[in-house]
């Protein structure tokens, strides 16, 4: 008997997602932010309309939280963009489902602090240390991240024509590897993980519209689970088998 048609994307996608995980003390993470190619495979496959569709579009902070017509995860600057930018406009439920369709979850604030701060390679390379702690994704510094000033990095496009602050993400996987080998877990998008029942989540690791405090290891935020914005992205973790 034939697998349906979605189950075999789910499983063919599992694969191919897989080979992009990094194993951290017990599970598995991606090494970069999902991107808008990855998330439209999903949203083609199982006809996903996002909530920032239905209302017109996603939101940016200005004079206040403003809605932007046009603005989604295709789009999230309202006009064609770089497919291997992250996706965002998204909200954490949203995110949530296309990590289960691809037969992974978001990942638990636990788990993503650890990838994010802790080496837990063996042999890492690149100047890491095994078992090490660091203040930052990057490591000691913040240098090679995608934040707003003091971060020693700018993305190949800038968008600081549609935006009163910063000049945007930068395409996941183009800034600096960090611990345990990740990207962009500091800064480039916030990150939604799962901290948890309730209406507020937990956005890890800041973005391009702030500064390097924001990817600091002892900063923490939360956002409602229904947001749905430019600067908010995810990636996908699961159990190891």
């Amino acid at each position: 008997m034939l697998l349906p048609v979605l189950l075999i994307a789910m499983l063919s996608s599992g694969v191919q997602a897989s080979s992009n995980m990094q194993a951290v003390n017990g599970f598995l993470i991606d090494r970069t932010e999902v991107s808008i190619a990855e998330f439209s495979q999903f949203a083609t496959e199982t006809g996903f309309i996002s909530s920032a569709e239905r209302a017109g579009g996603g939101e940016v902070y200005g004079l206040g939280w403003e809605r932007k017509l046009g603005w989604t995860w295709k789009m999230p600057f309202g006009e064609e963009a770089d497919p291997q930018l992250p996706a965002v406009h998204l909200t954490y439920d949203e995110a949530d489902s296309y990590c289960r369709w691809r037969g992974a979850r978001l990942p638990t604030e636990d788990e993503w602090r650890e990838a994010a701060y802790i080496e837990r390679r063996e042999e890492p390379g690149s100047g890491f240390v095994n078992g090490k702690p660091y203040p930052y994704p990057t490591g000691d510094t913040p240098d090679g991240a995608n934040c707003l000033s003091d971060c020693m990095y700018r993305p190949p496009t800038s968008h600081s024509h549609v935006l009163d602050r910063g000049i945007g993400p930068a395409p996941v996987g183009s800034t600096r590897r960090g611990v345990n080998g990740l990207y962009d877990m500091g800064a480039n998008v916030w990150e939604w993980v799962d901290s948890g029942k309730g209406e507020q989540k937990a956005t890890a690791g800041g973005s391009w519209w702030y500064g390097a405090f924001r990817m600091h290891r002892n900063d923490r935020a939360t956002k409602p689970r229904g947001t749905a914005v430019v600067y908010i992205g995810f990636r996908c973790a699961k159990n190891m088998d």
